[in-house]
């Protein structure tokens, strides 16, 4: 049964078949179609596309859910005409390929398969590289950890490390709701069936029915995900994070910052680039699929970059042993952005960065943009706190950042949040502006002193940069599930009325907070459909259909610090250009003592 295709985007050898269905002969290459036998007796369907001239040559692999086509793509083009042969391949269950269709178990084995047929063919040297971008990047992490030794590199691009982290919870627990559904909805559906519109399906309780919804049919892939809220066994056996430290294979990776995978990306880099100096990371001002510009912001001509030039060279030194410029370059890339700058750098994080405090200050009015919430240098003196109510079943709605996979449905990126930040339910502090540009490149954390009437709920982080006009644009955001504030392993619900310290992990970033911009941090509940809602009981939330309110209350005072840390690039510390919001504060503090 062939499904719906996305919108946008060994040991020994196994005796495999291969059966020839055709064969079209183009002026200086030859296209062959063809089936591999995998293990287990399945035919997966590959284009083999390779220079006319006899010989060897090494193989580029790509592996797709998507559809491998029946043409030559220029870009397939560019590496026959340097003396590669590039093999498409439908994954098991999609298209062409035969099987059932099951992303979180398959890819490791037939991927395997598939380079020890590809080695044994006539026309190649024995050596494969892989490449792609989403699942085609994940494909080849599946199996790279494998350590076939006819797997000389791979490229994945905006593909993350790890299952649970990455694909289908936060790392703080929550559940990406809107990514998960929307992929699913586009990829796994029943034939013919055609679901409602994405804004009607996500509210579905409990949440454990949506995939029936999306898909037409109970899809076991939701389930067993529904299944596992914690970071248990199930996910720790499937992801590719806890198998890096044995890991052999050269790996570039690309990333962006407004892309669900790129905390994984440069995760993976990082555990990596401490045993090895081989592997080479690079991370644009992009979401999720790259060649879609984002249009809310303009990061300049050179936010580009020649990708295909990139991977040739990389395999040009690891499949054909040629000395080429990758090999003298720093192994990290970043775009900066504010001042819209591309940097090399020796890691990640960056070892200069230093850890800086913006504490949490307001007279309890932090509701609202128009409220009297500060970020401050200096810690809370007085006895203040914030409050607000969240209710799941008007939840704060997602504002762009990094959400997958199709913008026309669900809209990615920078987006201006001051619409946001006018709901009672979201607390917002501000810095004044700044009086000198400050580089802020690295993880983001944000922690609270908080307490609630519920016994589970979820707290999120946004840091947004202010413009001098006003316009409020997100550069990254984070939620903490309150059961795993010890542990994604162990859950524990809370206390009524007790504080607790919580650290969120609100993602990565590099941009520069311009001269005269403004420090931004959200905190509330919510953020849905990228996350989704916590019904505030307690109970498995995937099963849970009753919503509750929750009583929210943000601690900041002398005794419980909450505070946003920020990894900031010394140049200049950051100097306000005004001190009149510090003097108000503590003119309000002096009257509220008396």
């Amino acid at each position: 049964m062939r499904l719906p295709q996305l919108a946008i985007t060994g040991c020994f050898l196994i005796a495999l078949a291969i059966r020839v269905v055709a064969q079209v002969e183009h002026p200086s290459h030859i296209t062959a179609h063809a089936f591999m036998r995998m293990h287990d007796g399945v035919h997966l369907a590959a284009n083999i596309f390779r220079p006319a001239e006899h010989g060897r040559f090494p193989a580029v692999l790509v592996r797709t859910p998507y559809g491998k086509g029946v043409e030559m793509s220029a870009h397939y083009h560019a590496f026959v005409d340097r003396g590669y042969a590039v093999v498409a391949q439908d994954v098991r269950g999609r298209y062409e390929s035969q099987g059932v269709f099951s992303p979180l178990d398959q890819e490791s084995r037939d991927g395997d398969d598939t380079i020890n047929w590809i080695a044994a063919q006539p026309w190649s040297d024995g050596g494969v590289g892989m490449m792609g971008g989403s699942y085609l990047g994940i494909s080849q992490w599946k199996v790279a950890v494998l350590n076939n030794p006819h797997l000389k590199a791979i490229f994945p691009i905006v593909s993350g490390d790890d299952d649970y982290r990455d694909r289908f919870y936060s790392t703080g627990g929550a559940f990406k709701l809107g990514n998960r559904l929307l992929w699913t909805s586009e990829n796994m559906r029943l034939a013919g069936y055609e679901p409602p519109d994405f804004w009607k399906f996500i509210w579905t309780l409990p949440v454990r029915k949506t995939d029936t919804l999306a898909t037409g049919h109970k899809s076991p892939m939701l389930q067993q995900a529904f299944d596992h809220p914690s970071e248990d066994a199930f996910w720790k056996n499937l992801s590719t994070r806890r198998k890096l430290k044995d890991f052999h294979v050269p790996v570039f990776t690309v990333g962006g910052w407004y892309d669900n995978f790129v905390e994984g990306d440069l995760d993976a880099f990082s555990i990596l680039h401490k045993h090895s100096s081989i592997d080479r990371i690079l991370i644009g001002p992009w979401p999720h699929n790259m060649s879609i510009p984002i249009t809310t912001v303009d990061y300049g001509p050179h936010a580009l970059v020649p990708l295909r030039r990139t991977q040739l060279e990389w395999f040009d030194q690891w499949l054909k042993h040629k000395d080429v410029p990758l090999t003298s370059q720093p192994p990290v890339r970043i775009f900066v952005m504010g001042v819209d700058q591309w940097r090399d750098e020796q890691e990640w994080p960056l070892a200069r960065a230093r850890e800086t405090r913006f504490y949490l200050k307001s007279n309890g009015h932090a509701n609202t943009v128009f409220g009297d919430g500060v970020l401050s240098p200096e810690p809370a003196t007085g006895n203040a706190r914030d409050e607000f109510v969240y209710d799941p079943q008007h939840p704060v709605p997602t504002a762009g950042g990094s959400v997958c996979c199709n913008p026309d449905v669900f809209p990615w990126g920078p987006v201006d949040q001051r619409k946001v930040e006018k709901r009672k339910d979201v607390l917002v502090y501000s810095t004044t502006p700044l009086a000198d540009d400050l580089e802020v490149t690295g993880p983001i954390e944000v922690v609270l002193h908080a307490a609630s009437s519920a016994p589970d709920t979820d707290f999120t982080a946004k840091l947004v940069d202010v413009y001098p006009n006003g316009q409020a644009m997100n550069l990254t955001d984070g939620i903490l599930r309150a059961r795993y504030r010890n542990s994604l392993e162990k859950p524990k619900l809370m206390k009524s009325g007790r504080i607790y310290k919580l650290t969120i992990d609100a993602g990565v970033t590099s941009n520069v907070f311009r001269k005269g911009h403004r420090i931004r941090l959200e905190i509330s509940s919510s953020n849905f459909p990228r996350f989704d809602r916590n019904p505030n009981t307690g109970r498995p939330v995937a099963d849970e259909a009753q919503l509750v309110k929750a009583s929210q209350t943000i601690h900041h005072d002398r005794w419980h610090d909450s505070f946003l840390l920020l990894p900031v690039i010394p140049q200049a510390l950051p100097r306000l250009t005004s001190t009149a919001p510090t003097r108000y504060f503590a003119k309000r503090s002096a009257s509220l003592a008396r």
